[in-house]
């Protein structure tokens, strides 16, 4: 039987279904509430076998609608902003209706390449959720302390006191949240006990810290999806690509901009601490280095070997020490 797929393109208000059945189409605008998805699915569960629901992934605006299909039958495939943009090409022209029909072309010439969406634990989506408020609330605070910098070039002193002391009401109560979650990560954390341990056993390796083993926790979904070092860190630009056209004997071995720049931040940051303290990494980066390696290059292969030292430590359930052989 011909299958129906479901192209959703979501925004923050309303939800824009493009129902597709071989050359059918049909439109639907709904709220992204609970409510008015449940109203719309339930018509469809019925014959659940023959529906494939496909959207992109837009964060927390998917919320509303996992919270709906976690409790269906119904396939799911949630995709990538990036492979959707890249496999278009040149588009003209651009709307929530034509967006939610380009999801359901997309899903139905690539259904064999993509990988069925299920929902994961709730200690990993609050872990998601709290990681995403608390890298909000920290953009916020660093947007603060530099305009703090920028008021020391106000002339006028009272002026500039008065607004010095309420960035600094501002950064205190930041400060203060920031530690509120990362309290609240510690309690979740502990709630399940597999992801207590792939938390601690993350966080043995040098350098690595909570905000880290936490956001590749949430990426992977527990490790359920990347689940090879190499796909984690192509997600995070880390891997090195040969660029080279025609009969160029100037191509070099380049990263890739196209990546998850969060994770990528967090990696660069855990790699300067790593090369900081005494192990096996900073002897690493120190013999490289010596060998005349760009400084920058170095670090980026330390980030790329800090995502598969974690993934051996998951597979092989240990805990990281210095020269530890691990398959």
């Amino acid at each position: 039987m011909e299958k129906t797929i479901i192209g959703i393109d979501i925004s923050a208000k309303t939800l824009d279904l493009c129902i597709k059945k071989g050359n059918s189409k049909e439109f639907i605008v709904i709220e992204n509430s609970v409510k008015a998805i449940n109203k719309i699915f339930k018509s469809f569960i019925k014959d659940s076998e023959n529906i494939i629901v496909c959207m992109e992934n837009t964060g927390k605006y998917n919320w509303n609608l996992f919270e709906v299909l976690e409790k269906t039958s119904l396939t799911v495939y949630v995709i990538h902003p990036f492979h959707l943009k890249k496999s278009l090409g040149l588009i003209r022209g651009k709307n929530d209706k034509i967006d939610a029909e380009r999801i359901a072309i997309f899903t139905e010439k690539n259904l064999c390449e993509l990988t069925k969406w299920s929902p994961c634990s709730s200690e990993i989506n609050q872990i998601r959720i709290i990681s995403s408020e608390r890298k909000s609330i920290v953009k916020s605070r660093s947007k603060i302390l530099q305009q703090q910098k920028e008021y020391q070039l106000i002339k006028v002193k009272s002026l500039k006191t008065k607004l010095v002391a309420m960035g600094k009401k501002k950064i205190d109560l930041l400060t203060k949240q920031i530690k509120e979650l990362d309290q609240l990560l510690e309690e979740i954390i502990t709630q399940n006990e597999e992801v207590n341990k792939q938390i601690k056993r993350m966080r043995s390796i040098p350098g690595v810290g909570k905000v880290l083993s936490c956001a590749i926790l949430a990426k992977t979904e527990g490790f359920r999806i990347y689940n090879e070092p190499r796909k984690l860190a192509c997600c995070a630009g880390v891997v090195p690509f040969n660029y080279q056209s025609g009969t160029s004997i100037k191509s070099k071995f380049k990263v890739s901009h196209l990546a998850d720049k969060s994770l990528k931040t967090l990696l660069h940051m855990a790699s300067m601490r790593a090369v900081r303290l005494n192990c096996d990494l900073k002897l690493y980066y120190e013999r490289k280095v010596a060998e005349g390696k760009n400084k920058m290059s170095v670090l980026n292969a330390i980030r790329n070997k800090l995502i598969h030292i974690i993934y051996a430590l998951i597979k092989n359930e240990k805990y990281y020490q210095n020269n530890l052989v691990l398959s």
